[in-house]
């Protein structure tokens, strides 16, 4: 951990960001689903207005985790921070390069004043689970995450006339 450098990435970053939003896909048995490009993530995650931010982690030039999140505005707490994932690669897991980066994504929340920092977690995932509740994160278990896709998205329009 002593040579991991943490970040805010840069567009020169985002193919190693990419390389890593795969490897996270692979491991949550969802090898096929990123339709994510480098292209994507630089339109998105850089310039004057980014849809979200990314902190890397780096080990002489190389990208070893990322923690990529975003705002959000819950209608009971105001602007939150929303860690959208949260990668090391596997390789490089239990050297406290994860800790870190979570660390730096809670200090930003804090830095920017929100009153929440939020994220979500596959059930079956044990040991980012006992991680988080030993940071003093509550796991919510009793709500469901929600998500039409692109399909639904398009089967929905076209069910209600088009809107």
């Amino acid at each position: 951990m002593e040579n991991i450098k943490i970040r805010m990435a840069e567009s020169s970053d985002m193919a190693g960001v990419l390389r890593l939003i795969k490897e996270l896909a692979v491991f949550e048995k969802e090898p096929d689903a990123v339709e994510v490009t480098v292209d994507d993530l630089i339109a998105y995650g850089t310039g004057n207005n980014p849809e979200f931010m990314c902190f890397v982690a780096e080990d002489d030039a190389a990208i070893v985790g990322i923690a990529l999140f975003y705002y959000r505005f819950s209608t009971w707490k105001g602007r939150t921070v929303h860690l959208e994932d949260l990668i090391v690669k596997q390789d490089r897991r239990g050297e406290g390069i994860g800790q870190a980066l979570y660390a730096e994504v809670i200090k930003f929340g804090h830095k920017q004043g929100v009153r929440r920092v939020e994220w979500v977690v596959l059930d079956w995932n044990e040991n980012a689970i006992n991680f988080y509740e030993k940071s003093g994160a509550l796991v919510m278990k009793d709500w469901h995450t929600v998500q039409m896709d692109k399909e639904g998205i398009e089967n929905f329009v076209k069910a209600h006339g088009g809107i």
